[in-house]
């Protein structure tokens, strides 16, 4: 296990270096530097160049083990990469989106509208946002050219995002995190029906009591629970948690945490649902958070939900928490947050996150506005925090492949080659060894594990 000394180190040592010449980093071997530590149970395995544009802006990944295919949100190629997981190469582009779109000033990336962004398949189909408030609909098993079958706007004006599929494949909810107020949206999918038939069923918002209009707040990951039969969606910042706090109303720092919004789909009627805060009778509504305002969500064991909080949110979280769906009883784990996507594998009963700011270790977030350092978290199935590994310094994307326990996580390009968004230091080129970005891909070997805990047994 990577000591917090050793990385604190290593971090600070390689962002003083800065970014580095293409020249410099051509000869590179893959899986080199912090980001490929020997100490570690999750150990660097290869990195996968992407073809096209070097990687500047991406958004969330997703794995379908059975089909043995890694998906990763390209905005820089403007279309889903997928990855061959048996073999860990490069398979193919599914296109079509508006890709990178750069704020009026040409300066950086406006991830409001650029896209594609939340990705998540089911069999055949893959389904994923875009940046101008479209659903797209995609069928692997068909000719390239006729893969997009649907393109389905929600009615907003910005991006499509994150999203969660039921177990079946029948029911999908996504977000528009970036209208104002946000909104859900519940689709029927295709389940495993060889023709598209994707429709808007319902809407969903939350009460401008809880979520006020006009602030910028958001609706981020669901996750679906098949026990409870709801999605869970994190909320990042709610109003009044606790009573009083700054949202945005306000100067100053954001003081308020988050929430769970929590949805029964059997319940959603047709037009818009406004819902409230949570009731413990229907287990639906908005339950406020202790100390984080997620981004990410993901299920793991006995119904229990870990979350991707970060200080990006709300300056003083500095923890990541899994509470349960059933319960509602929270755990925190230090030392670990900045978390946009995190994931569950059930090959080896351990969470991963995306943590693109970690500021948990303490003094790696000296200051206000600092962006800290990405790693790839590791928690096992008890929360308990097993080790984090450098990554570039906006990897925020993450998935596992549950049959081979490889872990996926995409690296930006150097900022001298992107320029706003990418690497500040040079961890992502000695994980990629080059200068264009990669998917690099973490290997875990349980049976290396002296701890035993891959034999937890669990019924989902």
């Amino acid at each position: 296990m990577c000591s917090v000394g050793s990385l604190r180190a290593n971090l600070y040592a390689y962002a003083a270096a800065g970014a580095i010449s293409v020249a410099a980093t051509s000869a590179f071997a893959a899986c080199t530097g912090p980001g490929a530590p020997t100490d570690t149970q999750t150990k660097c395995l290869t990195a996968v160049p992407i073809p096209g544009n070097p990687l500047r802006s991406f958004d969330i990944s997703w794995v379908n083990p059975d089909r043995a295919e890694y998906y990763l949100a390209d905005r820089s190629n403007s279309g889903i990469d997928i990855i061959d997981t048996q073999h860990n190469t490069f398979k193919r582009r599914l296109g079509g989106f508006v890709g990178v779109v750069l704020n009026s000033a040409g300066t950086a990336v406006n991830n409001n509208v650029s896209g594609p962004d939340g990705v998540t398949s089911h069999g055949r189909w893959v389904y994923a946002g875009d940046g101008n408030s479209t659903l797209k609909v995609f069928d692997l098993d068909a000719l390239p050219a006729f893969a997009l079958k649907q393109n389905i706007s929600t009615g907003g004006t910005t991006r499509v995002d994150e999203m969660a599929l039921t177990t079946d494949g029948k029911l999908l909810l996504a977000a528009n995190n970036a209208e104002d107020p946000p909104f859900g949206t519940l689709f029927r999918a295709n389940g495993d029906q060889p023709v598209s038939s994707v429709a808007i069923l319902s809407k969903v918002t939350v009460s401008p009591a809880i979520i006020p209009p006009h602030f910028g707040l958001s609706l981020e990951q669901p996750a679906w629970d098949p026990k409870t039969a709801r999605f869970y969606v994190s909320v990042p910042i709610i109003a009044n948690n606790p009573t009083g706090c700054n949202f945005g109303q306000l100067s100053g720092p954001i003081t308020c945490d988050g929430g769970l919004l929590v949805v029964n789909p059997a319940t959603l009627h047709a037009g818009t649902n406004v819902i409230g805060a949570f009731d413990p009778t229907t287990n639906t509504g908005v339950g406020p958070l202790n100390k984080c305002s997620p981004n990410g969500a993901t299920l793991g064991l006995h119904d229990n939900l870990l979350l991707g909080c970060t200080p990006q949110n709300n300056p003083s979280d500095r923890e990541t928490l899994v509470i349960n769906a059933k319960t509602k009883n929270e755990t925190l784990i230090e030392d670990i947050t900045g978390s946009d996507e995190v994931w569950f594998n059930k090959g080896d009963f351990r969470y991963y996150t995306g943590s693109s700011r970690d500021c948990g270790t303490p003094g790696t977030c000296p200051a206000p506005g600092f962006p800290g350092f990405g790693v790839l978290g590791v928690i096992d199935g008890t929360s308990v925090l097993i080790e984090k590994i450098p990554q570039s310094s906006n990897s925020h994307s993450v998935a596992a492949d549950s049959m081979r326990n490889f872990i996926y996580v995409p690296q930006v390009a150097p900022v001298s080659i992107v320029g706003s968004g990418g690497d500040i230091t040079t961890v992502g080129q000695g994980i990629c060894g080059g200068s264009s970005g990669c998917v690099a891909v973490y290997k875990h070997d349980v049976d290396d594990d002296e701890d035993g805990e891959h034999h937890h047994d669990d019924t989902h």
